[in-house]
């Protein structure tokens, strides 16, 4: 089974843009950043960020916990931190199972 790597960029979206809605290049770049920007700045405050469809990014808050070194094994506090993770919606989640089935039986 041979595997599509294609990484999705701004610039890729920012093409499909300029097609399918007719925008100049300079008016999709400015559209996506201004998106972009949008959710950063939402997530930076720490609220949810949800696309209907899509799915839902969340931001969590971890705790200190001890850790090691997987190079030494020596023992270090691993810090605090937020991290952003990612929900894919039911329909997306179907839509990527179904590709797979496909290409996995055919």
């Amino acid at each position: 089974m041979s595997e599509k790597v294609l990484t999705l960029t701004k610039e890729r979206v920012s093409e499909q843009v300029q097609k399918k809605l007719g925008f100049s290049p300079k008016e999709a770049k400015e559209l996506l950043e201004m998106l972009l920007e949008e959710m950063k700045t939402e997530l930076e405050a720490g609220n949810s960020v949800k696309v209907s469809g899509f799915g839902k990014w969340t931001v969590k808050d971890k705790r200190s916990r001890p850790g090691r070194n997987p190079h030494t094994g020596q023992k270090l506090e691993i810090s605090s931190r937020r991290v952003v993770t990612f929900h894919p919606s039911d329909k997306l989640r179907a839509l990527v199972n179904s590709d797979w089935k496909k290409s996995a039986t055919g």
